[in-house]
């Protein structure tokens, strides 16, 4: 099973998402990432905190969603907090679909030690989601019983 994490910008929420499922994952799930409008840049920040928390952050990069055109993928879940009614591409548009918002924290302004504090917040509800994500029994869920799942797990 392949899921995208999509954000506006692919530099932030939309890699910690990327990086922290695969970190998790067992054998046979993927993630991968992409922007509506890509930065061509990860934030530096993020990466710092992926690294602090001892995930990998190998092969992260900031690109747009037809990268994955040619790819079959199962689940597209949106993490802005503000891209809720962003349409997914066309080439989506099997995928089951859910919005897991969350707040920029790359628009912190402040002490270092508030903006890492924002980061590791916003890390602590992605590594949540996807840990709720990942203890689902994706054998025994019918397509509206997983799209009810991922409703559930956004509000996480």
């Amino acid at each position: 099973m392949k899921v995208l994490f999509m954000c506006t910008h692919n530099s932030c929420r939309s890699i910690l998402s990327e990086a922290v499922f695969n970190h998790l994952a067992p054998t046979g799930l993927q993630a991968v990432s992409s922007g509506s409008f890509p930065s061509g840049r990860v934030n530096p920040q993020a990466l710092k905190t992926l690294k602090d928390a001892g995930i990998a952050t190998d092969g992260l990069s900031s690109k747009a969603s037809d990268a994955f055109a040619d790819e079959q993928v199962d689940i597209v879940i949106t993490v802005c907090d503000n891209a809720a009614g962003e349409v997914c591409p066309a080439y989506f548009g099997r995928a089951l679909k859910a919005h897991w918002g969350l707040a920029d924290p790359s628009e912190i302004s402040g002490s270092q030690a508030e903006i890492e504090a924002a980061f590791a917040s916003t890390l602590g509800k992605i590594e949540q989601r996807i840990a709720a994500f990942i203890a689902l029994n994706f054998e025994t869920l019918s397509t509206q019983a997983m799209q009810d799942e991922l409703n559930r797990i956004s509000r996480l």
